[in-house]
């Protein structure tokens, strides 16, 4: 095998000890990188966080959506939880609906503050949201298009 020349260490950029998937994750997101243009602000990625308030922001007056729904639509199925987590984070007197998003069973979530509960029915009842009990009315669920 003339004129074949093996690569050493230092003409390899990722170091010769990587793993071999490694390398070709790497060099093709660097091909990837280098085919792509020159990002604008419209063209940056949203932060999972931002993508949920987007959701949230989205459901209308008088309707809930459920913290999977609102995971689905922000395009991170079977991320409820993070939902959740990041509702549970809005700074107080955020103009987010956060209201509006309920648990699988068109009920409010459990928390431990009865007080934070007790709030999240009458926005919504302010809103024209009927209860069954501690259940909300499937008619109010939001569709989304």
């Amino acid at each position: 095998m003339m004129g074949v020349k093996k690569k050493t260490r230092s003409q390899n950029p990722i170091g010769s000890r990587t793993p071999g998937r490694l390398r070709r994750t790497a060099q093709s997101a660097d091909s990837v990188r280098s085919s792509q243009t020159a990002p604008t602000p419209h063209d940056e990625p949203l932060f999972p966080e931002e993508r949920i308030w987007q959701v949230v922001a989205a459901i209308p007056r008088g309707r809930v959506a459920t913290y999977g729904q609102v995971a689905a639509l922000a395009g991170m199925p079977r991320h409820a939880r993070l939902v959740g987590r990041t509702l549970a984070n809005l700074p107080r007197g955020s103009r987010l609906p956060w209201h509006r998003v309920v648990n699988a069973g068109l009920r409010i979530a459990t928390r431990g503050d009865d007080r934070a509960m007790a709030e999240q029915r009458q926005r919504l009842e302010r809103e024209g949201v009927e209860f069954v009990g501690a259940r909300i009315a499937s008619d109010f669920r939001w569709e989304s298009a």
